[in-house]
């Protein structure tokens, strides 16, 4: 039995990929036998710490400022700072964590780092992206963020990245030493059920998305995502296969920018952007659709195409980054360059004139999900934490589910 202490960037009930993958990562190590406790950051600025028990599992939730680079600010950022490394180290105190893991580093792999270099417990960085995905480029804007991530990667016992991609950048533009790193991929619940005794997400309910048959295409609405070079193709494509909608879930800085842009290129009554939907309605809009679409810019690793997979839908992604390592062009996907407005039009015609070829496609995604299952992949960190503490995973593995009811007795 290993106790980790996981430290996500982000935490539900927040929505997002990072989110989803600490949750179930976690859910795994505890059905293994292994403790967890999830010390994440305050959102929205709270100056206080929290304590709550979620699905079992304690999650303690922290201010995490980084340092000022402002004078005004540096006292304030110092004091909270200095509370919340002491906060942490009682958490330390009761949990006696075997290895602190971060995954997608910001401020959190920042405290993780100093923690770790104060208490000698071995440091485990997942890298999912961040440093090119975050929708401020805060990696490109904050010398603080770029030393903080050279710090923490070179105080790491080990390194994993989702993706060969999100590696490479790491040994190119942040020091990490080549060989340093492994390449552990995300996972997909194959069984669906994503909340584990929680009670359904409030965000939003399952709206009728079309009452035609529709393409599929979900993420945070932002430049990255390529939502406007989806539109361009989708409006390239011969007037015949407009008879198809378009359904664009998700919010974002772009969303009015897209809404025009489906007005100026004559497709705005096919288009239906329809916000943020929670977990059931993501999985009855993919279930339902023709094609699902990740048109992304550049995309890290893309953990909505092994939900697609899931839900039997056919894929079309992106050939930027991260899913030509997993997604093989012409048997469990197609893969297109967004940019080639043409090129992606032709792609999404003939798909959309193929039944057969989307069936097949699909059939393909079921039985390639099989190896993102998240018991597998939650196996391959007991490993890498085996590795940096010199222990044994337990009795077992990630395959003998045990109870949770340990999870609380950290709770003060």
């Amino acid at each position: 039995m290993t106790r980790i202490a996981l430290l996500p960037s982000s935490f539900p009930p927040s929505l997002g990929g990072v989110e989803e993958l600490s949750r179930h990562l976690a859910l795994c190590l505890c059905d293994a036998g292994d403790q967890v406790e999830v010390w994440t950051g305050q959102p929205d600025d709270a100056a206080h710490e929290s304590v709550e028990v979620r699905d079992g599992l304690v999650v303690r939730r922290l201010p995490m400022p980084l340092p000022a680079t402002n004078w005004s600010a540096i006292r304030r950022s110092t004091t909270t700072g200095m509370q919340t490394l002491l906060s942490l180290r009682s958490a330390v105190a009761a949990f006696h964590p075997d290895v602190l893991h971060v995954q997608c580093f910001g401020p959190n792999g920042t405290y993780a780092a100093a923690l770790s270099r104060l208490t000698g417990i071995p440091l485990v960085v997942t890298l999912q992206g961040e440093t090119v995905m975050d929708d401020a480029d805060i990696f490109e804007t904050s010398r603080v963020l770029r030393a903080s991530l050279r710090f923490g990667l070179r105080t790491a016992a080990a390194v994993t990245a989702c993706s060969a991609f999100t590696l490479a950048d790491a040994e190119d533009r942040f020091g990490l030493g080549p060989g340093r790193g492994q390449v552990i991929p995300n996972g997909v619940d194959l069984a669906g059920t994503e909340h584990r005794g929680t009670a359904p997400t409030p965000d939003a309910t399952a709206p009728t998305v079309s009452d035609r048959p529709y393409i599929f295409a979900l993420g945070r609405v932002v430049e990255k995502k390529g939502f406007d070079l989806l539109l361009a193709a989708y409006a390239a494509m011969d007037a015949v296969h407009r008879t198809t909608d378009l359904v664009i879930a998700g919010t974002g800085a772009s969303l009015e920018d897209l809404r025009q842009d489906a007005i100026s290129l004559g497709v705005a009554p096919h288009v239906h952007f329809v916000g943020k939907l929670n977990r059931e309605a993501v999985a009855a809009a993919m279930a339902g659709a023709e094609l699902f679409v990740m048109p992304s810019r550049l995309e890290p690793f893309g953990i909505v195409i092994l939900e697609a997979w899931r839900a039997g839908v056919a894929v079309v992604a992106t050939t930027h980054g991260g899913p030509p390592e997993f997604v093989h062009d012409g048997l469990d996907g197609v893969l297109v360059d967004p940019f080639d407005t043409g090129s992606f039009a032709v792609v999404l015609q003939k798909l959309l004139s193929d039944a057969d070829h989307r069936h097949a496609l699909a059939e393909a995604g079921r039985l390639s999900a099989q190896a993102f299952a998240w018991p597998s992949i939650a196996r391959r960190y007991q490993q890498v934490y085996s590795s940096v503490i010199g222990t044994g995973t337990g009795e077992g593995g990630v395959d003998a589910p045990r109870s949770r009811s340990h999870q609380g007795e950290s709770v003060r």
